[in-house]
This record gives structure tokens, C-alpha cells and sequence, in this order.
């Protein structure tokens, strides 16, 4: 057995996205390379509907797969063929975008306001860059979650852990997407396969992987008493780790105990052209898309739902 090594630690950055959704970018147009199989991951937990209410209006995509999740409230989303549906608490929506699809997402809090989740974008290789479109929309009863005899709990959205298997199927990089909660004060270890890219975004709480140093929260501005201030936010720390190699990561809990999201991929290790919401291999096939676009063509195969 090798523990993995801590590679690279770094804090979500602020941004905004879609109509001026608030939220933080996890990692993303950097270098693709240190996080392949995964091309971009956003939080877009946010407790202002203000801040996000006006959603990601109608956008294309191609050539990439977004993994959805959303904790509290919810998002609706339609495409241009027809297909719609709702992802609530605890659902996840895995949506392979292949050779094109032009859709919406439109976020809504839940009574307290609470807007929150994640969306990952993973890439596809080559050969699968133009597969016809589909959608796999995973409810929350449908993702098994194992609870250990010393608390910790483990939901299995994709991939094989612990004997049970997450709902979501036929992802070429075969990539494992957990959701972990480890108690206070706990020592957990986790098998992971060799082969794959191994990151940890830790969302609450805090903890050690073995040789990393406590994540901690980020200053952000609150309002209290009618005054703006700027404190460190301890509420969803926003630390990603990135690992080395290795079968197995470590994680020891704070007194909080510690969450996280652990998403591993086998890399794909080809070419990246990147503009927005398009990635293919080439120059040329993204100037291709976009032409595809302006001419009507974008639309080659109808989505699955």
C-alpha cells in the first residue's frame, strides 16, 4: 500500500458566471494536465438568491461532460430539443454534452434562501468527442451511502467503493466521485485506484491529508449589524488538494470533523482546445464548433433523457 503524497493545496477564487451568478472556481483554464480527467469545478453555494437567482441563461456545449450536484435547493434545466427536469437536494445530474447541446440552468434557494452545490466539468477523449448527447438525472434515494463503525459516511455517486456502486454508468474515464464525512477527531484511510488523478475539495470543516497543512477558510465580506465585515469564513472552507501518486489518501479530522468531495479520473492525456463551453482537441475543431453554431448545425444528434 502507498499513502499518496500531498502535491498542491489552493484556495476556490470568487468569480462570476452565467447572468452573474456569484461563486467560487475551484480550478480551471490553468493547466488541464494537473487535474486530467477534470477540466473545471465551480461552488456555487451561495445564501442570496440575489446573487444567483438569474441562473445560466440558454449556452452551448460540446465535447465535455458536466457533473452536477446540488446539497440545498434547486435547479431546473431545459434544452433546445425539449428535454427538462428538476434536480433537488442531494440529486446529482451527470450530462454528456458530446457533439453539442444548447441548455439552460436556472437555480432557485430553498425557503432559507440556500442556493448550494457543485458542477464538474470532466473532458471526453477524442473518439467520444462527437457521441450523441445525454443526461443521467440521479435522485437522492438513488445514491447509496455507507456508514462506517466509526461514523464516517461515504455517499458513492460514481464508481465502486466500500461494495456498492453509484448509480451513474458508462463514463469513459472511468472516474470515482464520492461524497465523504468524516467525524470529529477521526483517522480515515481510502483506497484509491493507481491509475487515476486523485483531488479532495473540502467544503466543511477541516482536516490533514497526511503531510498537508489544515485547510482553512477564506476572507470574505459579511454584513453584521448593518456594517460590512471582512472575516474568514469557516462555514465551507474551499480547499482543494491535489495528490500525488499512490493507492491510498489519508485524512485525519479536525474538531469539526471534516467534508469532502473525492474525485478521481484516469487520465486522457491528448490535446485541449478550450474556448467557454466548448473543448476538442484542436484548433481547428473548435473553430469548426463555433461555425456549427453560427450556421445552424450545432445540433447533431438528439439528446437522451
Amino acid at each position: 500500500m502507498t499513502f499518496r503524497p500531498v502535491a498542491a493545496t489552493s484556495q476556490a477564487q470568487p468569480t462570476m458566471e452565467g447572468a452573474g451568478v456569484h461563486l467560487h472556481r475551484v480550478f480551471g483554464f490553468d493547466d488541464p494536465t494537473l487535474t486530467d480527467p477534470f477540466l473545471m469545478m465551480d461552488d456555487f453555494r451561495n445564501d442570496d438568491p440575489r446573487l444567483y437567482s438569474k441562473g445560466f441563461p440558454w449556452h452551448p456545449h460540446r465535447g465535455i461532460e458536466t457533473i452536477t450536484y446540488v446539497l440545498e435547493g434547486s435547479v431546473e434545466h431545459s434544452d433546445s430539443l425539449g428535454n427538462k427536469g428538476v434536480l433537488r437536494p442531494g440529486g446529482v445530474q451527470w450530462m454528456t454534452a458530446g457533439s453539442g447541446i444548447v441548455h439552460q440552468e436556472m437555480p432557485s434557494g430553498d425557503a432559507k434562501g440556500q442556493m448550494h452545490g457543485f458542477q464538474l466539468w470532466a473532458n471526453l477523449p477524442s473518439s467520444l468527442k462527437m457521441t450523441a448527447p445525454r443526461y443521467q438525472d440521479i435522485s437522492r434515494g438513488d445514491i447509496p451511502v455507507e456508514v462506517d463503525d466509526d461514523g464516517t459516511a461515504i455517499k458513492v455517486i460514481i464508481g465502486n467503493f466500500w461494495g456498492l456502486s453509484g448509480p451513474v454508468d458508462g463514463i469513459a474515464a472511468e472516474p470515482m466521485l464520492l461524497d465523504v464525512s468524516v467525524p470529529p477527531g477521526k483517522r480515515k484511510v481510502l483506497k484509491v485506484d493507481t491509475r487515476s488523478n486523485a483531488l479532495a475539495y473540502v467544503f466543511a470543516g477541516s482536516g490533514r491529508f497526511r503531510d498537508a497543512s489544515d485547510p482553512v477558510g477564506i476572507r470574505v465580506e459579511k454584513e453584521f449589524g448593518g456594517q460590512e465585515l471582512n472575516i474568514r469564513d469557516m462555514t465551507g472552507n474551499r480547499t482543494l488538494v491535489r495528490f500525488g501518486s499512490g493507492d491510498e489518501i489519508t485524512v485525519q479530522a479536525g474538531e469539526d470533523g471534516i467534508r469532502f468531495l473525492l474525485m478521481t479520473g484516469r487520465p486522457i492525456q491528448e490535446p485541449v482546445a478550450w474556448h467557454g463551453p466548448i473543448v476538442m482537441n484542436t484548433r481547428a475543431e473548435l473553430r469548426q464548433a463555433f461555425a456549427d453554431l453560427n450556421n445552424g448545425t450545432f445540433i447533431k444528434h438528439k439528446a437522451a433523457f
